[in-house]
């Protein structure tokens, strides 16, 4: 992928990540979507045009696609409101390209880092697979924080390397990129998973240290009787407040004292 192109899927990856922790609204990033995407369709056809059966040139132009399809598509589904399954099964295409332009970038170009970027572009892919073609809307989150990363570590920071021409591919370099990319992934994920655990209420007791301090909590009040049905019918138990009501006979000797 050239440096321009990365640049720019950086951003859109970025903004799109924004969109999935809730601080963007979907719609908010539909024209950097569907710019990003026009970009790496028009870009790709170009280079093919010119390439001249070249199969280096080919094989750099063909996997720009992926990422032009995947953001007009995503500027699609957020203009107008699109269901998401088939995006989702698209995604998992892409994680499998991705994988084999990994291990292109190492055979053929021998470029380790680029390899550990398409890696990790295939598990963000995967990840995409996940939440819109099986529905685990709890990966939404985790997903967004990788998706950023991924948006400056694997293209932002890639590409101002190479437009100042400090771009200097080594397999320290690239095991470090796969390392720390596969360290935020397993974060995002293990805090996404802690968060949907049911939380403990906690007793006044284990609040305040003080095994004496537990309060009784009240107890849930019995339903009214309908109208025009006594306590007795409807078998509602009228709260005493710890005081017996007076029988018949008390009654009767309470009248007979007045008296």
């Amino acid at each position: 992928m050239s440096s321009v192109g990365l640049l720019y899927v950086g951003a859109v990856l970025c903004v799109n990540g924004l969109v999935l922790i809730g601080l963007v609204r979907p719609r908010g990033a539909t024209v950097l979507n569907f710019l990003v995407g026009a970009l790496q369709v028009v870009f790709p056809t170009i280079l093919l045009s010119g390439a001249g059966g070249d199969p280096d040139a080919i094989l750099a132009a063909s996997g720009l696609y992926l990422f032009g399809f995947t953001y007009l598509w995503v500027g699609a589904i957020n203009t107008f409101d699109l269901p998401a399954e088939g995006f989702g099964w698209f995604s998992l295409y892409v994680a499998i390209a991705a994988v084999v332009f990994g291990g292109a970038a190492v055979v053929l170009q021998a470029d380790p880092v680029s390899a550990a970027m398409w890696w990790l572009w295939a598990a963000l892919w995967f990840l995409f697979f996940l939440l819109d073609g099986f529905g685990h809307t709890w990966l939404r989150v985790p997903i967004g924080w990788f998706a950023i990363f991924c948006g400056i570590a694997t293209c932002t920071l890639p590409a101002l390397l190479q437009l100042l021409g400090l771009y200097a591919p080594s397999p320290v370099a690239g095991a470090a990129l796969g390392l720390v990319g596969t360290a935020v992934l397993v974060l995002a994920l293990t805090l996404g998973r802690r968060s949907l655990r049911p939380r403990r209420i906690e007793t006044d007791a284990e609040l305040t240290g003080d095994p004496e301090a537990a309060v009784a909590r009240p107890a849930a009040s019995a339903p009214a009787p309908a109208e025009g049905q006594s306590d007795a019918e409807s078998g509602a138990a009228r709260p005493s407040d710890g005081v017996s009501e007076p029988g018949p006979t008390e009654i009767a000797a309470r009248i007979v004292t007045r008296r």
